[in-house]
């Protein structure tokens, strides 16, 4: 079989799962403007449906399709939503990928897949107090992040089966088109209504000590874009840290984003918005992705947290409208 990546320098035909989810908003069009002339077949977001816990249509899409790149975004991916149905976390985030992978092996051996694991799998690790690199064991605190190193550790042994697997851990992502289920994007929310009149002067905070990595969704989807081009230059099973490498306080976005909005309010914490169990600082060493793939983040913080916050005006603005 003729390896389709070799036509042009770049992979012909990507699947790409989770479609409709906030990545992915940002990854097709760089998708799309990078291999412009790959076929590009997107599951959920109002795309094809595609159930990735029925593991016969997972194969039966796999086959009809024959990628030479997929990218698996497809996951419930907060944390607060893992610990209200753990059920169905599992269900979606280890027994959906492991079916996708099956379905790789046995109808599209040469693909490569980019399974978008994440830097919460590190949990307790993150303890030692430095920026992790990809040999740091994983130690998961929670749900979320227990189910996502289940897959991750699962996909590694399938690599040794064949499976032509990248395993890509970003750190804290965020970007215009979040939803307020994430810190920035709830912290952006309130900003904005409390500037546009539609709330007190009063916010609803978690912790705000915890120091986290964060990086723009923009650049994250270049990192993606990145591998896909340099996919035979990366070993199968390669784990990736997708980091800044830069700790942020959580209450300095907070003051951030009031700064930027020109507003003053109260801060109170709520006890729901707590984790049970939290760690001070996060942060990612991120040299492996810098030399593999050539990929460093592009975007200033400045700008990611004033396209969030524009973004949350412009939400707000049309919901004031409507009523």
């Amino acid at each position: 079989m003729t390896d389709a990546r070799a036509i042009g320098g770049g992979p012909r035909r990507i699947l790409l799962t989770g479609a409709g989810g906030f990545v992915a908003g940002h990854l097709v069009p760089r998708l799309r403007a990078a291999f412009p002339q790959a076929a590009l077949t997107l599951c959920g977001g109002g795309n094809l449906d595609l159930d990735v816990t029925d593991a016969a249509a997972v194969r039966a899409l796999v086959a009809r399709v024959r990628p030479d790149a997929c990218v698996h975004l497809a996951a419930v991916s907060a944390v607060p939503l893992a610990r209200q149905d753990p059920d169905h976390a599992w269900r979606v985030n280890l027994h959906g990928t492991l079916a996708l992978g099956d379905a790789i092996l046995a109808a599209a051996p040469d693909c490569t897949m980019l399974y978008v694991s994440s830097a919460e799998i590190y949990g307790g690790s993150f303890r030692a107090g430095v920026p992790l690199d990809e040999r740091a064991a994983p130690a998961p605190m929670n749900t979320y992040a227990a189910t996502k190193a289940a897959a991750d550790l699962a996909l590694g042994a399938m690599a040794a089966d064949g499976l032509r697997v990248v395993r890509l851990r970003p750190f804290n992502h965020t970007g215009p088109g979040q939803t307020p289920t994430f810190v920035v994007p709830a912290f952006a929310r309130q900003v904005a209504r409390i500037a546009a009149g539609l709330q007190p002067p009063s916010l609803q905070v978690g912790a705000l000590d915890p120091r986290r990595d964060f990086l723009d969704v923009r650049d994250v989807c270049d990192a993606y874009v990145a591998c896909l081009r340099r996919a035979d230059a990366v070993a199968a099973g390669t784990i990736l840290n997708i980091a800044s490498g830069v700790p942020r306080r959580i209450g300095d976005i907070l003051q951030a984003l009031l700064a930027l909005a020109g507003v003053r309010a109260e801060v109170e914490t709520g006890a729901a918005l707590l984790r049970p169990v939290d760690i001070p600082t996060a942060c990612g060493d991120a040299s492996a992705a810098r030399v593999l793939l050539d990929w460093a983040p592009a975007i200033a913080w400045e700008r990611t947290l004033r396209d969030v916050l524009d973004d949350w005006m412009a939400r707000v603005r049309a919901e004031a409208v409507k009523g």
